[in-house]
């Protein structure tokens, strides 16, 4: 038996050139492949998924509808190896137009962190903390500190 993970996280978007020339940017990574109009761009342990909106929407149900507004209730994150990554990205994702929600500073639980939303508004949290280690593949793992 398969150990269960989540391996894709799909974001409904308005425009997808846009947002896939905005993620080429700030994950430093152009998409691997695209299949039927949706864009995938593979990160270590998951692939990120590009799908209009409406055709996202679409494909979940009919009566699904098609618009968004607010906050959506959830935040991805990115776990980086230093607080100067987290500077790094935050500047990257500055220069490639993401909104910085909150600038990079201090956590609550020991850690460095910021958040930013991308163009359709989606929020990401990049974070350093010292009870992060990662493996060989980049999969991130939680070390004894």
């Amino acid at each position: 038996m398969k150990i269960p993970r989540m391996s894709m996280i799909t974001l409904g978007v308005a425009d997808l050139d846009k947002t896939t020339d905005f993620y080429e940017q700030v994950l430093a990574t152009p998409p691997n492949k695209t299949h039927d109009g949706v864009r995938f761009i593979e990160l270590p342990g998951v692939w990120l998924g590009l799908f209009p909106l409406e055709n996202l929407a679409k494909d979940i149900a009919p009566n699904v509808a098609a618009t968004r507004s607010g906050f959506p209730g959830f935040s991805m994150a990115h776990n980086a190896t230093s607080e100067a990554d987290v500077r790094a990205i935050c500047e990257r994702a500055r220069a490639a137009g993401a909104v910085i929600v909150k600038e990079p500073q201090a956590t609550f639980w020991g850690g460095f962190h910021f958040y930013f939303s991308d163009p359709d508004g989606y929020y990401w949290e990049v974070a350093y903390g010292e009870m992060f280690a990662f493996d060989a593949n980049g999969n991130m793992q939680w070390k004894a500190v």
